[in-house]
């Protein structure tokens, strides 16, 4: 085998590409996994896994120079000293925005899956047949049915805890055992279920953070600093779960600061055929080439990938042939929520820092339920003790205020909305030619925004929260509704959306481009809709279906 020719491609090693490479790796492919950034080995490059605010030169906190260089990155919670070094720098790596859109990125070995919030859940079919049913968009090309085996393989090897339910809206999967709620948020879901006489629910979360030891890694310490890597592998990652098992196999090549620039078509064979490299540090070209490609860039970066894949044949990038390539970008919109103060047990306390917290899962316009906007929200949050540094009214200064922080603050109990955005065929990603990063690569211009019916959505997410809470008995409920901007969610989708007609969609079932069936797009790319769960889980479990897929395609003869 020549040195840069493959079995199969893999672009991009987040949390869509690593499984990519796991499931091909297995199945005999020999695969190279290329990534545009720099590499991150378990637990060696963590290297604030075990730090404290005090370790830092600025107590975590961002600098004005951060706030310089990030410009991006400020508008929300992921900048600061913590992990810095996790996110990309804007200047290295802009974009342009027609309207706003929040842009988020990690480019390195393992992507976002080392930053997730983590949180894991299925779409039901009322997700699946919403577009359908409404006439939005275009159907899904597939029904829970068809997909639930898959949740079911993905959930036991990344290992995802959780609570059976039996709720049709939230489908159960094969979870390690729940996190404990808190004897707060035991109360507010008693009192909730209560009131509306079970039609609204508030669970534990379901989160890939291992509760037990599993797969050879020894479960969850209680730190909540995930976000920083953990050497422990207490949660789901390419890093402490994908990576190794495909390693394992010796099939596998990580190639790291590698930006593929474009998917190589060849028009007499219908096929393509490799891709071409730009290496980042030496700004070299290189080809590979390989029988099946896994396109795993993220949304946006694989969006880019397939329009800078021009030819003569599709001059708006492969897969571009329906006129649907770069649009239908959503999100979810959150931002939106209430909180309040619980009293009653001021004599009790938790264990540790959970990874985790509460969810109310959607409950509008399903049941009977009919609200003059489409689609629902569900909430996340949690009810947990003020830190050491609430306020204490009573004293200002001296021994007594230093005594008074020694306690826990009150109880609180807070819930955050994450809205559905419809699929707008207006919200799109394109090329802008007239600026180029720090290789001379073309940037993305974004152009989407949430619209009336998301507007709609947001009155009822705030009322709703307040309502519940007040209901529960949580006492000063206040609401708001904050910076919702799209992208905030870091849940991109769209841009490469499956479908049963080649005329309106870039992908079919098995997430194959109509125009090249030996690419798949397994990333949010695929994404008919974006539901109002967490879209990770079904990337893992759609990446999984489509490997096997190609497999026996490849097997056949077929691609």
């Amino acid at each position: 085998m020549a040195d840069n020719t493959y079995d199969a491609i893999v672009i991009g090693s987040g949390i869509s590409g690593g499984w990519a490479a796991k499931e091909l790796t297995e199945k005999g492919l020999s695969t190279i996994m290329l990534e545009r950034g720099r590499n991150i080995e378990h637990i060696k490059d963590y290297p604030s896994a075990n730090k404290e605010a005090w370790d830092f030169p600025h107590r975590g906190k961002a600098t004005e120079q951060m706030k310089h260089d990030y410009p991006v990155l400020k508008r929300d919670y992921p900048l600061s000293e913590w992990n810095l070094d996790f996110w990309v720098k804007d200047s290295e790596c802009p974009y342009t925005e027609t309207k706003r859109f929040d842009w988020f990125r990690g480019y390195h070995v393992g992507g976002r899956s080392l930053m997730w919030g983590r949180q894991s859940y299925r779409f039901s079919d009322f997700d699946f047949e919403a577009n359908a049913k409404e006439g939005i968009g275009v159907d899904w090309p597939i029904r829970y049915k068809e997909i639930a085996p898959w949740y079911d393989y993905v959930e036991r090897f990344a290992g995802i805890s959780g609570s059976k339910e039996g709720l049709p809206q939230l489908p159960d999967g094969q979870y390690l055992p729940p996190y404990d709620m808190t004897c707060v948020e035991k109360d507010v879901s008693a009192r909730i279920k209560e009131h509306y006489k079970g039609m609204r629910h508030m669970i534990i979360g379901r989160t890939a953070n291992i509760t037990v030891p599993h797969g050879g890694r020894p479960g969850c310490q209680f730190r909540n600093k995930c976000a920083l890597g953990c050497p422990f592998g207490g949660y789901f990652s390419t890093q402490s779960s994908t990576l190794p098992a495909a390693m394992k196999t010796g099939k596998l090549t990580l190639r790291p600061w590698s930006i593929v620039t474009k998917i190589l078509y060849d028009k007499d064979k219908k096929k393509a055929t490799g891709v071409e490299v730009l290496d980042a540090e030496t700004n070299k070209t290189y080809q590979y080439f390989a029988k099946i490609i896994f396109l795993n860039a993220s949304t946006l970066n694989s969006a880019w990938i397939l329009m800078n894949s021009a030819t003569d044949i599709w001059p708006d990038g492969l897969g571009s042939s329906s006129g649907e390539l770069g649009h239908n970008l959503m999100d979810h919109h959150l931002g939106v929520g209430a909180g309040g103060h619980v009293e009653g047990y001021e004599d009790k306390y938790y264990f540790g820092r959970r990874a985790n917290g509460i969810y109310i899962p959607r409950y509008r316009n399903l049941f009977g339920d009919k609200r003059d906007y489409l689609r629902g929200f569900g909430y996340q949050g949690g009810g947990g003790r003020e830190g050491y540094n609430h306020e204490i009214a009573e004293y200002a200064i001296g021994k007594e205020y230093k005594e008074a922080l020694t306690e826990p603050g009150p109880w609180r109990m807070n819930i955050g909305g994450f809205g559905e955005i419809l699929p707008y065929h207006e919200n799109k990603v394109t090329l802008d030619k007239t600026k180029k990063d720090k290789w001379g690569l073309n940037i993305l211009n974004i152009d989407a925004e949430w619209k009336e019916n998301e507007r709609k959505m947001r009155i009822d997410m705030m009322n709703d929260a307040i309502e519940m809470l007040e209901a529960a008995g949580v006492k000063n409920v206040k609401g708001h509704d904050g910076d919702g901007t799209i992208g905030r969610g870091i849940h991109e989708m769209g841009t490469a959306r499956m479908g049963k007609d080649p005329k309106t969609s870039v992908l079919n079932s098995f997430n194959q481009v109509w125009d090249a069936k030996n690419v798949f797009v397994t990333d949010g790319s695929f994404m008919t809709s974006a539901a109002c769960v967490n879209p990770s889980l079904t990337y893992m479990a759609m990446t999984a279906r489509a490997a096997d897929h190609a497999v026996n395609e490849l097997k056949k003869g077929n691609i």
